[in-house]
């Protein structure tokens, strides 16, 4: 039996078991995924017990990705770019390697619900400057974006992101954000704003052409306000689910043998949770 999990502390929210375990009855897997709370002073314990364990390898979520990257013996390149690892798996000599998958768990959803997003190649605006604004900066530079717009509430953490993409990416002031929009192609809230149980994303819409793309990457609710009023408007709209579910595909076929397919049922399925503490 080949097994995985999903590393955190805390771990009970993540949605990975469920998602896996979907795969894994799919494809008719003899397998396991779990989920270990692991207490930040016990992580390398842990990761150096991996094989012993009997796991392939494991998800990693808050508050580990920065010290799986620095704890790994292979980082590949998108890991590396975004700073820190989110999939962890160990070869046949037992060398554990590191790769982080939001950036294409990002871009495969925008693909997918929004295709051509960015045939006007307009500009970019990026509402963040964490951790997931940092796997999506590096996805959409990858993708050929020529100007990125991050914008955050602390303007020195944006400008500090910033610092490691280049002059493609611009720091503008949180507080000239809808004026920002004017003329840009894609709008992407990275942030937690708008989540459930956190405070509202405070933006106005009116300067964003119709035509453009606005992307969330809160998955609960599903519907953000911020994806309601671009779709009364008329923007098409991308939701943080498909993210959340895309970044799961590489992990599952370097552990399990077997690619996974994103399936209208899977959603569902992980979309009937949201809201579940």
């Amino acid at each position: 039996m080949r097994r995985a999990c999903v590393i955190g502390w805390p771990v009970e929210q993540s949605r990975s078991p469920v998602i896996h375990g979907y795969w894994l009855k799919r494809y008719k897997i003899d397998g396991l995924y779990g989920a270990k709370a692991v207490r930040p002073e016990e992580f390398a314990a842990f990761l150096a017990s991996l094989a012993v364990k009997g796991y392939a390898g494991a998800n990693v979520t808050l508050p580990h990705k920065e010290e799986a990257l620095r704890l790994a013996d292979s980082v590949d390149a998108s890991a590396d770019a975004i700073g820190a690892a989110n999939t962890l798996w160990l070869d046949e000599a037992g060398k554990l390697h590191a790769s982080n998958t939001d950036a294409y768990g990002f871009m495969t959803n925008l693909e997918q619900q929004a295709p051509g997003w960015n045939d006007k190649k307009r500009p970019v605006i990026v509402l963040g400057a964490g951790g997931a604004a940092r796997a999506i900066l590096h996805g959409l530079i990858e993708a050929g974006v020529g100007k990125i717009l991050l914008l955050n509430r602390s303007r020195d953490r944006a400008e500090a992101l910033a610092k490691n993409f280049g002059r493609k990416v611009e720091v503008h002031d949180w507080n000239k954000r809808n004026e920002t929009l004017a003329g840009g192609g894609l709008l992407v809230n990275t942030t937690s704003l708008g989540m459930m149980g956190k405070p509202a994303l405070e933006i106005d819409l009116a300067t964003l052409p119709k035509d453009a793309v606005v992307a969330d990457i809160v998955y609960n609710p599903l519907e953000t306000e911020l994806l309601a009023a671009a779709h009364a408007r008329g923007n098409r709209i991308v939701d943080g689910l498909g993210m959340l579910l895309y970044q799961a595909v590489p992990g599952f076929e370097r552990w399990f043998g077997v690619r996974p397919e994103v399936t209208p049922e899977l959603r569902k399925q992980i979309a009937a949770t949201l809201g579940r503490q």
